[in-house]
């Protein structure tokens, strides 16, 4: 029996508005076909589904949650219509999945069942982030979340401006939205007044903002990120 393929579904970073912005219409034709999906959260996969008037009535979408909470016995199980024939979908909850986001057990799982993996075009905040920093694009790293407890942030900060400057690499990082204007707070203590920090938030939305500074200017600087999602980049 053929397998199905495992599509890899991208979706808006913000709400819902954007989506003609930065979703093609392929996407759209791909995801109407299909009628089961792996998701991190049902209600906002459900949301987004709606939005792109998918032909089925919600209630007879199948879903399988995966995140935090999904006992690693039932992600095994959700493949089972793939081996079968069936193609499915697996949801971002925004941007693209994988990529600072879950799934990379179920893709790594497809491969190893000899499932095709298919990536759809989409938007993803640290490349978008990258894009427009004006730093090193072709040397990068990135972090994930930066610790929280002040002392160990404090050695990680120092650790990647010393590793930006001897590797001339891009360092990307991310913070817990109602803790960005706290870590924003920490790298202009800690780096050096020439290091170079670009702050790119709400990307895509109307209320993007994406600003390049040196740390002595961003001492100059009011900016408010609480409870924006944000990508932090540094460079030396």
């Amino acid at each position: 029996m053929k397998k199905g393929k495992i599509y890899l579904i991208p979706t808006t970073l913000g709400g819902l508005d954007e989506l003609d912005k930065v979703l093609p219409d392929y996407n759209t034709k791909i995801v109407h076909q299909l009628d089961e999906f792996i998701v991190e959260q049902l209600r906002t996969a459900r949301r987004f589904l709606s939005k792109i008037n998918h032909p089925l009535p919600i209630d007879q979408l199948k879903f399988h949650e995966l995140n935090k909470h999904t006992h690693s016995n039932e992600i095994s199980e959700y493949l089972n219509a793939v081996i079968q024939g069936k193609s499915i979908g697996l949801l971002s909850e925004a941007g693209t999945p994988c990529v600072a986001d879950p799934g990379a057990a179920i893709v790594q799982m497809a491969h190893e069942k000899g499932i095709e993996v298919v990536p759809l075009v989409g938007p993803n905040s640290i490349i978008l982030a990258l894009m427009a920093s004006g730093f090193n694009g072709q040397h990068f790293t990135f972090h994930g979340y930066l610790p929280v407890d002040k002392q160990a942030l404090q050695k990680k900060i120092r650790d990647i401006e010393s590793t930006s400057r001897s590797l001339k690499q891009t360092q990307i990082f991310i913070e817990t939205p109602y803790r960005n204007n706290q870590l924003l707070a920490k790298l202009i203590e800690v780096c050096r007044p020439d290091t170079k920090v670009c702050i790119a938030t709400n990307l895509t939305m109307e209320s993007e903002y994406i600003k390049t500074r040196n740390v002595r200017e961003w001492k100059k600087e009011t900016v408010d990120l609480h409870k924006k999602p944000t990508v932090f980049l540094l460079y030396f």
